[in-house]
Parts: structure tokens; C-alpha cells; sequence
């Protein structure tokens, strides 16, 4: 018992989690993966982290748990290795590892200068050396961050860059370097997506993203090590040397030559205010070259259309800076457009919707950043609706259109939806297929009416079901159906009378007195069985059933659905009740209409007030199924007055007329 009680506080505790027994802050993305990287090196010691190293070069990450198992960077291959969390290095201990910040006695904290010796970033130590007043600062009393650039990054920067910055080590370098400097200490924890650090060089800002997938960048620069503490401070390892940015996104394309066309489209779509505001977007900018790659003629559409205009620029604009150094694998991303891209990357290259059409990244803004794309973006909303159709799997469709002379409808500014095929298959309106509902009624541009049927697993305008996602254009609808629409042509006696298959049963369904009923509004599924179908049944079985008017009319019922039911809602099995009272199972598979397990020959012929399906047999109702269940009641009920007349003969008697009349009921 008393081990029980010192039990059931634990799994109380592991229960309820963290949150019940500790309730720190949440950790940041950074935090967690470099939680995940020490949890897989920990069997080759404390402190030790995997990391993922990218093949054929030096660059490493720390490994969340779905690289850990694909093994791949921006779909190239990597190798796992292990080596010192941030904050440790290899000692001469027992684990082989000692803290910087948590054992002074094996290894005191140094001051910031030192430090950055330790971390690998001895180039900025020596250039540090070069000015005449920041080693002092760093050797010295007070508290401050240092985003310190690598040795391989100083090491990448162009030799005029480089030049320009030791030729004036007092003015140039140490203004660069005070640029990665801040004159307080900030931690990963502190590292917030969007926000903005101010320097120590005229207290211009670093921007900071924190992305969900644990990289922190710094002005698009790659945080490598974090949190190296200090006497006097943090160092922060960095994967390039950053420079200050002074033009928000709107002044960068005003000074681009390459943007001369996307200039005068953000200026006639009135977007630059958005542009030049306060915000953080990513702007995939499209070159003079991805402009000119376009036909003249849907360039000149959409340059002279507003709203097709605005929809097109704000497909190319996200909705959060995002950095090339962030992607590690595709991300989907929403533009202000509302369409989602997705971005990824291949090796150095990143790529849009699978395609490296970005060619140059990282363009960094105040209000964000901007990677160069060479192909227009251009969404389903700019379009015309003979743009949808020439993009999807309808270019007979398309052919046929041309062919009809309808043409001008495709590339028109009607209010449109196409069903894929010449007038009834144009409805006059711009619909959207998650607004439509089951009964509703469309009218053509050919003067029909078209119906809607809603079904569990799919979505029906007569006939044919809509097959795909709807393409939403400038002016219209592209809807891609399963087959072929034909509208309903006359009620279903209409369709019976008009078809010599069905002459015999046109003449049993007069015989029965079914006539009007079929004429009249209504929502019926006939399983209309041939004149093969009755030829098919013994002559003697025939000439009787047809020679019985109320027989042939409960038959009959039991051939006709009470609701409209297509081929393309029926799915696996769809149990359907008969006029008749009795219920039909209707299943489809593999194409393949079966009711009552007997194949449908023709399926979808459609009527006004409902729907036809041939078949080649005559089905029959279940036998005697009604007067079996009241015979099965009556039984059951009489067993009960059976049992009951043990305790009480007087009881018995008394109820024995009722339970006789009971019974005969049951039998009728």
C-alpha cells in the first residue's frame, strides 16, 4: 500500500505531462531541434548532438525527427555525425565533454572575444583585432550579442567586398561588424519570427525569422550554433556576413532594371502602397523575361483588366518573409491571393510548384524579401475560361467549341460556368460547386434546365458528376465532369415511348394504369426492362402476368425508385425504396451498374421527373416477405399469452379476444 501511494503521484504526474508538474515556457522551434538532435546522440554521451551533413559540402543542421528518417536536404543525400551540443566542447573528462557555461571550475566562461575563438569564427576575431576600438569593447565590462559570421563566410564574400572592408578597417569593418552586434544579450528563446533587433551601427535593424521547422535566420543568414555564452555576453555562429538594409520592397523594384514591367503592374494595380508599408511578405518578383514569356494577347488582357491584374501580383506575393536558408524541404504557402504554392528547393536551387524558375534569392527588404522568378505565376482567377480548359483535360472540348463557333464565349467577360461542352453545358452564372445543393436547378445558355443531385460521396448535374476541383477563373467556371451531360428530354413515359425497346413495357405500364404517374413532376429511378426482358420470360408466365392488371401494376412499382439516383451517386451499394414498398440494392463497381445483382445495359438516360436505367430482366419483389413477418409477430405474440397464462388463467380469457383480433391483423 504505501508503495502504491508513492506510485500514484508519478503516473498522475506522467499522465497530465510537463504542464502538471512544470510549467515553464513553451520551448521555441530551435529549441526543440536541437531537443531531437541531443536525444539521438545521447548513446555517444552528454551533450552530444547529431547533426545531418549534406554530402559534397560543409553544411550541417541540427536534425528534427522527419529528416532523421528520410536522411535528405533539399532532396539531396546526408550523412549523420555526431559532435558537442552548442555550449560544449571536447575535454579530457569522463563523457569526453564539458560545459562552457555549466562546469567554471573545468572551464571558466571567457569574455566575447575569446569566445569567438572557440566557436569557430577566428576570422572575426582577427578582423576584430584590425579595429582599434571593438576588441577593447569585447574584452570589457557590459552585456551584448555578436551574430558572428563563420570562417567560410567571411571566406565566400566577393574580393571587393572584402577589399573595400580592409582597406578601411576603422570606418568600414568595424561599422560592418558593430552591424552584427546588439548591446544587450538575446537568446534563442528571445528570437522571434519578424522581429527586429537594433544594431549597434546607428541603430540600424537585423531582422530575425524563427521558422516552425527550427531554423533561425538573420537577415536571411542561417543561424549555425546558438547561445555560446559569455562573460559579457552571447555569440550567435552565423552562415554569412549580413549588411544593412535601408529600401522596403517597393523601392527595390523601382531601382531594378529588371523589373521595368513589374513596375508599371504593381503602379496600375495600386499595390504599392502595400508594398512600401510595414509588414513582412515574400515577393516573387517576375523579371522583364518572365513578363515577355507570355502571349502579347493575355499579357495585354490582363495589364488592361484591374481586378485580373491585382489577382495575378498578389499570387506572387506571401504572406510571411520567408528566406531561402528556411527551406529544407517543399512547404505549402498562401499567397494574398488566397492560392496556395508550394515551395521548395533542389539541392542549392529553390523551386515553385517543382519548378527552378527562381534565379536570384534572398533580396533582403524592411518590409521583407524578394526572390527573382523568370515565369509569371499566373492564377486560375486571371484566366479566361478558354485558358482553364486549354490547361485541363478537356482540349476536345475545347475543339469542339471552336468548331460550334462558341469561341467567343470561352474568351469573353460573361459570367460563366462550363460543364465542359457547347451551350448546355454553360450555365449562366460564375458558380462555385461547394455552393450547390441538391434539387437546385441551372438554366444554359441553351435555353435548358439543368439538375442538381447531391450524393454522399459525389456531386451531380444530371448525368455526369463534376470529376475534379473547380478552376475559378477571370469571368468563369471550368467544372470537369465525368462524361458527357445530356440535358432531360421529356418525362420518363416521354423517353420510353420514344425508345422501340420499350415497347412492351410502354404497353404493360398503360395495361397497369402507371401511365400518369409517369407523366407527372416527380423524382423517380426507372429499371426499365426491355422487350427482350419480357421475351425472356416463359410464355405461360407472361401472358399471365400481363393479363393481371394489379400483379403487373405491383411489378411494375418495384421497377421504379421514389428519388433520382444517377450512376455516379450510387458508390459500393445503395439500398433504394420502391413505389412497390419493397427496396431495391443498387451497387456499382468498376463501371459496372448492377440492381438486385442483374447488370444495367444502359444507365443515365434522363427524363423531367427522374431517370432511366435499361435492363434486360424482369425483376421480381421479394416472395411473400410481408405475410412471413406477420405470421413470425403473430407466433412471437402468441408464445407470450402461452407463458402468461401460468400465472393467471382469468387474465388469459380476458385478453384472448384481443389477442385474436391482434392476430388477424398481423395476417392481413
Amino acid at each position: 500500500m504505501a508503495l502504491l501511494g508513492r506510485l500514484l503521484p508519478l503516473a498522475l504526474a506522467l499522465a497530465l505531462g510537463p504542464a502538471a508538474t512544470h510549467a515553464g515556457p513553451a520551448k521555441s522551434p530551435y529549441q526543440l531541434v536541437l531537443q531531437h538532435s541531443r536525444l539521438r546522440g545521447r548513446q555517444h554521451g552528454p551533450n552530444v548532438c547529431a547533426v545531418q551533413k549534406l554530402i559534397g559540402t560543409n553544411k550541417k543542421y541540427f536534425t528534427n525527427c522527419k529528416q532523421w528518417y528520410q536522411r535528405k536536404i533539399c532532396g539531396k543525400s546526408t550523412v549523420i555525425s555526431y559532435e558537442c551540443c552548442p555550449g560544449y566542447e571536447k575535454g579530457r573528462g569522463p563523457h569526453g565533454h564539458r560545459a562552457l557555461s555549466s562546469a567554471p571550475a573545468a572551464l571558466p566562461l571567457s569574455n566575447l572575444y575569446e569566445t569567438l575563438g572557440v566557436v569557430g569564427s577566428t576570422t572575426t576575431q582577427l578582423y576584430t583585432d584590425r579595429t582599434e576600438k571593438l576588441r577593447p569593447e569585447m574584452e570589457g565590462p557590459g552585456s551584448f550579442t555578436i551574430f558572428a559570421p563563420s570562417n567560410e563566410a567571411w571566406a565566400s564574400l566577393p574580393a571587393e567586398v572584402l577589399d573595400s572592408l580592409v582597406s578601411n578597417v576603422n570606418i568600414e569593418l568595424l561599422n560592418a561588424l558593430r552591424y552584427h552586434m546588439v548591446d544587450r544579450r538575446v537568446l534563442t528563446d528571445e528570437l522571434k519570427h519578424g522581429m527586429a533587433l537594433t544594431s549597434m551601427y546607428q541603430n540600424s535593424n537585423i531582422q530575425i525569422h524563427h521558422y516552425p521547422n527550427g531554423i533561425v535566420t538573420v537577415n536571411c543568414a542561417r543561424l549555425l550554433k546558438a547561445d555560446h555564452h559569455a562573460t559579457n555576453g552571447v555569440v550567435h555562429l552565423i552562415d554569412k556576413v549580413i549588411s544593412t538594409v535601408t529600401n522596403n520592397i517597393q523601392q527595390i523594384i523601382e531601382i531594378e532594371d529588371t523589373f521595368e514591367t513589374l513596375r508599371a503592374a504593381v503602379a496600375a494595380s495600386g499595390l504599392n502602397t502595400l508594398l512600401e508599408g510595414d509588414g513582412q511578405y515574400t515577393l516573387l518578383a517576375p523579371t522583364n523575361e518572365a513578363f515577355e514569356k507570355i502571349p502579347a494577347e493575355t499579357l495585354n488582357r490582363i495589364l488592361g483588366d484591374p481586378e485580373a491584374l491585382r489577382d495575378l501580383l498578389n499570387n506572387h506575393i506571401l504572406k510571411s518573409a520567408m528566406c531561402a536558408e528556411a527551406i529544407v524541404a517543399g512547404l505549402s504557402l498562401e499567397t494574398l491571393e488566397g492560392t496556395t504554392l508550394e515551395v521548395g528547393c533542389s539541392g542549392d536551387m529553390l523551386t515553385i510548384n517543382g519548378k527552378p524558375i527562381i534565379s536570384n534569392k534572398d533580396v533582403l527588404a524592411t518590409n521583407g524579401v524578394i526572390h527573382f522568378i523568370d515565369e509569371l505565376l499566373i492564377p486560375d482567377s486571371a484566366k479566361t475560361l478558354f485558358e482553364l480548359a486549354a490547361e485541363s483535360d478537356v482540349s476536345t472540348a475545347v475543339d469542339l467549341f471552336r468548331q460550334a463557333g462558341l469561341g467567343s464565349h470561352l474568351s469573353g467577360n460573361e459570367r460563366l460556368t462550363l460543364l465542359n461542352l457547347l451551350l448546355n453545358h454553360m450555365i449562366k452564372d460564375q458558380l462555385a460547386s461547394k455552393y450547390l445543393y441538391h434539387g437546385q436547378t441551372l438554366d444554359t445558355l441553351g435555353g435548358k434546365k439543368l439538375r442538381v443531385f447531391v450524393y454522399r460521396n459525389s456531386l451531380c448535374i444530371e448525368n455526369s458528376c463534376i470529376a475534379a476541383h473547380d478552376k475559378r477563373g477571370r469571368y468563369g467556371t471550368l467544372f470537369t465532369m465525368d462524361r458527357m451531360l445530356t440535358p432531360p428530354m421529356g418525362t420518363v413515359m416521354d423517353v420510353l415511348k420514344g425508345d422501340n425497346r420499350f415497347s412492351m413495357l410502354v404497353a404493360a405500364i398503360q395495361s397497369a394504369g402507371l401511365t400518369e404517374t409517369l407523366n407527372r413532376e416527380g423524382v423517380y429511378t426507372v429499371f426499365a426492362p426491355t422487350n427482350e426482358a419480357f421475351q425472356a420470360l416463359p410464355l405461360g408466365e407472361r401472358n399471365k402476368l400481363l393479363g393481371n392488371a394489379k400483379e403487373l401494376a405491383n411489378i411494375l412499382k418495384y421497377h421504379v425508385g421514389d428519388e433520382i439516383l444517377v450512376s455516379g451517386g450510387i458508390g459500393a451499394l445503395v439500398r433504394l425504396k420502391s413505389l412497390q414498398g419493397d427496396k431495391l440494392e443498387v451497387s456499382s463497381k468498376n463501371s459496372l451498374v448492377t440492381v438486385n445483382k442483374e447488370p444495367v445495359a444502359e444507365a443515365d438516360i434522363m427524363a423531367t421527373n427522374g431517370v432511366v436505367h435499361t435492363i434486360n430482366t424482369v425483376l421480381r419483389p421479394p416472395a411473400n416477405k410481408p405475410q412471413e413477418r406477420g405470421d413470425e409477430l403473430a407466433d412471437s405474440a402468441l408464445e407470450i399469452f402461452k407463458q402468461a397464462s401460468a400465472f393467471s388463467r382469468v387474465r388469459v380469457c380476458w385478453v384472448a379476444p384481443v389477442y385474436q383480433r391482434l392476430l388477424e391483423r398481423m395476417k392481413h
